[in-house]
């Protein structure tokens, strides 16, 4: 039988490999100077944001995590989505690594909390 943490373990490793490939394609896309990769930059850093955020939720078993890799799934296939309209080697990588990650976050984004509507 496996606790908690060993299975949140494969989406928690999924979100910091998707962590570091959109930090690294943000930073190429910004220091690129290209304008056309702006969006590509933001959403990168959007997807880094809620990355780091939805580790943090499952390294703690928060009854929240899976509102948080809900929303970590959406978000990266936004990123998948714009960084896969380039060719660039970083953007591949970036694309790769966040549809892995809308995966692993797919498993537990029905996880959900449900509000006290009663408070």
């Amino acid at each position: 039988m496996t606790t908690p943490s060993e299975d949140l373990e494969p989406c928690m490793k999924a979100c910091a490999e998707a962590m570091l490939a959109a930090r690294q394609c943000a930073n190429a896309c910004i220091r690129s100077g290209d304008r056309s990769l702006e969006a590509c930059a933001l959403i990168d850093l959007d997807c880094v944001a809620i990355c780091e955020a939805t580790i943090s939720a499952l390294s703690r078993e928060s009854s929240h995590h899976g509102d948080f890799c809900a929303l970590c799934a959406h978000v990266c296939r936004a990123c998948a989505q714009e960084c896969g309209q380039h060719q660039h080697a970083h953007c591949k990588r970036c694309a790769e690594a966040c549809k892995a990650c809308a995966a692993a976050c797919d498993v537990h984004a029905g996880e959900r909390h449900a509000l006290d509507t009663h408070a």
